[in-house]
């Protein structure tokens, strides 16, 4: 974890937030890792233990769409909320939202999905829930 000065932590404490959500979209995913159930059900897992996550139930996966929108959707409920993640085959993209009252670090989970998936490059947007 970075040690530099936080300004998302400082925001979500000077805001007294209740919460904290981020969109990370990564592009440019290793194809072979996105479109199978077993690896992004292990994604979820070491994500939310990595970004210190109370798992609440089983990981939910499940494959559809049609076209260019077909793919992969995770959603793993936490105990202070939700992890979403959907991939679309055709793009090699991956949209992970992860939404928590308990603060984590979105710039860690950003490099967190991005080398999990081997993106060749992410972004993310974060909102403090207030």
């Amino acid at each position: 974890m970075s040690m530099e000065r936080d300004l998302i932590k400082e925001a979500y404490s000077t805001e007294k937030a209740w919460g904290l959500s981020a969109a990370i979209d990564i592009h440019g995913c290793n194809p072979e890792k996105m479109q199978d159930e077993a690896v992004i059900k292990r994604f979820i897992y070491e994500l939310c233990e990595f970004i210190e996550m109370k798992r609440y139930g089983d990981c939910m996966v499940v494959r559809f769409g049609e076209g260019d929108m077909i793919g992969y959707s995770a959603v793993q409920l936490i105990e202070t909320s939700l992890i979403s993640a959907h991939f679309v085959d055709a793009s090699s993209a991956g949209y992970i939202d992860i939404f928590s009252c308990k603060y984590y670090r979105p710039e860690d989970a950003v490099t967190f999905c991005k080398d999990f998936f081997e993106a060749k490059d992410a972004n993310y947007n974060y909102l403090l829930r207030v």
